[in-house]
């Protein structure tokens, strides 16, 4: 193999792939690409490429011109950020899930706060400690609030937009807590004319044919990073950098349309059983997988098929690894955290993608990149990549459950398990210890072909996000992924819902998953209009009637779930559940 068959150079980005054994197969993809001109269908906005119905792709392909079209409106973002600085305004709170929120976690973990401009929060959690904690950190007399959703309908974001609506009010009065508030939804929208209503400071509609994961470079991800002082100009001239090598010819001999090949690297590999997408990342740009994580999951995993996005996994050494693996090397200039180990995975023969990356702002370029790619994968899988079928099922049960509450004064619950001072477990099984019922659940791995476990552990976190928690389940998950040679993924919830959540009920299901939710020690009521104090529901009690209609959702879906309830700190329980794994 020649040197340029698997080196992809461009002038600003290195894309490198690793893929002994399957060069043939890539050939193949590549030649199936262009003999069917996919690339030039997908940019004529051509649905077949995926399905006959054109219903949620036709409308979903706006963000193929976002790169041009969002450089018209900086200006207006810029002057909008000017205002609200002048106006004396430090901090800023977007209140969103999904879609609507990772983008901008992204840039604010990458770029941070320049002087002069806003600090970024973002709250994606139910969890009344996470709340709460947000609560603490802000100071509402100068806090802008931006709600982001595009639907105007998600439950989680208008939650918390009637909160701090009420919270705002009580400290600057009726006539000015409108000015602190912005939406960013999509014309039309069941938040547009609220919005306007309750005298929010600016609306910005966002093109309805975008849609939410693939919404990182228009209103949605954009007005958050300037509010941050990030130099949008810069961020989207590399991705149009990226769109613009991206309509022309591509094969494996020729330096161009990266996006395509990693497509179809994606979708063909998948196809022979290589489809944990395993992201090893620089640590700068380490929550860039996060994004990724929810564009590929969500995009991929529907009618028995996927591609299971694994980010921010321990990295092990090669033969801890079964042959179901795609490596993602995705690498900051000069960085060599993980020089040594991908050289090992790369010298062992794991296929692998390296994407050198020659500063922060190349970002932008790896948000398109990933998106072509994702949808060209999808076509190589047979699926719509653009819609979620299988995530109304938990929004359903999730409302059911809730309106169980608000009848009965209680969440409809089953009997654990097993029961100790530190934790309850419910299970299919009757069991007489914490060992006991992980080792069960663990039976049911898939063994595959040859003894080769073909299976994924998924962990569903339903608490409130915390540094140390953060260590608690890595430390559970690399346990797992040690013991039984297993990809594993760990997701806060009610995060992965708008995330990993499709994949999860819409896949092959392989995946085996374990719940933890938590005892509330300070629970708080969601009002049930903005400005009014009558509440039916309290965060503590949504967040647990969303994981307990993901539960029943996930158990319809004929998945395997074993749930743990910790009655004490989350720490304390998580690590027992680590101790426990034989």
């Amino acid at each position: 193999m020649t040197e340029k068959k698997n080196t992809f150079k461009k002038e600003k980005n290195d894309f490198i792939l690793y893929l002994p054994g399957f060069w043939n197969l890539i050939d193949s993809g590549l030649k199936q690409l262009k003999n069917e001109k996919i690339i030039d269908r997908i940019w004529q906005h051509e649905h077949t490429v995926w399905k006959s119905d054109p219903t949620e792709i036709s409308n979903r392909l706006g963000w193929l011109h976002t790169p041009r079209i969002m450089k018209d409106s900086v200006p207006e973002i810029q002057l909008f950020v000017e205002e609200v600085k002048k106006e004396g305004f430090t901090q800023a709170l977007l209140l969103g899930m999904g879609g609507s929120s990772l983008a901008s976690t992204v840039l604010r973990s990458v770029f941070g706060v320049k002087t002069g401009y806003l600090d970024l929060h973002v709250l994606d959690s139910t969890n009344p400690g996470a709340v709460l904690h947000v609560d603490r950190m802000i100071d509402p007399e100068k806090t802008l609030f931006i709600v982001s959703t595009k639907s105007g309908s998600t439950a989680e974001t208008l939650s918390f937009m009637r909160y701090f609506y009420n919270k705002t009010m009580q400290m600057v009065g009726e006539q000015k807590v409108g000015s602190h508030f912005i939406a960013i939804t999509d014309p039309g929208s069941k938040l547009e004319s609220p919005a306007k209503q309750l005298g929010f400071r600016k609306v910005f509609l966002n093109d309805p044919n975008i849609g939410g994961r693939y919404s990182s470079l228009s209103y949605f991800g954009l007005v958050p990073a300037g509010l941050i002082g990030t130099d949008l100009k810069q961020l989207l001239n590399t991705a149009q950098d990226m769109a613009g090598t991206a309509d022309t010819g591509y094969s494996l001999t020729e330096q161009n349309n990266t996006p395509a090949v990693l497509g179809t690297v994606m979708g063909m590999l998948a196809r022979q059983g290589r489809d944990k997408l395993t992201f090893i990342t620089s640590p700068e740009i380490q929550s860039f997988g996060t994004w990724v994580e929810q564009l590929v999951a969500e995009s991929t995993g529907k009618e028995g098929k996927g591609i299971l996005p694994v980010v921010n996994e321990t990295v092990l050494q090669p033969d801890k690894y079964e042959d179901d693996r795609i490596f993602v090397y995705l690498k900051l200039d000069k960085d060599v955290t993980f020089h040594k180990e991908v050289k090992s995975l790369r010298q062992t023969g794991h296929p692998l993608i390296q994407i050198h990356l020659n500063d922060r702002y190349e970002l932008g370029s790896e948000f398109f990149r990933w998106e072509l790619a994702t949808a060209v994968s999808g076509y190589f899988l047979k699926i719509n990549p653009f819609d979620q079928p299988n995530v109304e099922a938990t929004k359903k049960l999730t409302k059911k459950m809730v309106i169980t509450f608000q009848d009965k004064g209680k969440l409809p619950e089953t009997e654990p398990s097993l029961k100790t001072d530190i934790l309850s477990v419910f299970t299919d099984k009757t069991v007489h210890s914490i060992e006991q019922a992980l080792e069960h659940f663990f039976t049911y791995l898939n063994p595959g072909k040859e003894g080769k476990c073909r299976s994924y552990v998924a962990i569903q976190a339903f608490v409130q996000p915390e540094l140390e928690t953060d260590k608690a389940l890595q430390q559970f998950r690399t346990k797992i992924q040690k013991t039984y040679k297993v990809a594993t993924t760990v997701g806060y919830g009610p995060r992965f819902l708008h995330s990993t959540g499709q994949l999860h009920k819409g896949d092959g299901g392989q995946g085996l998953f374990i719940q933890i939710t938590g005892e509330i020690s300070k629970d708080i009521p969601v009002p049930d209009k903005a400005g009014k104090e009558k509440s039916s529901i309290s965060f503590g009690v949504l967040a647990l009637a969303q994981a307990l209609g993901d539960r029943e959702a996930l158990l319809d879906a004929g998945r395997t779930v074993i749930r743990f309830h910790l009655k004490t700190e989350n720490t304390e329980g998580i690590s027992l559940l680590t101790k426990a794994i034989r």
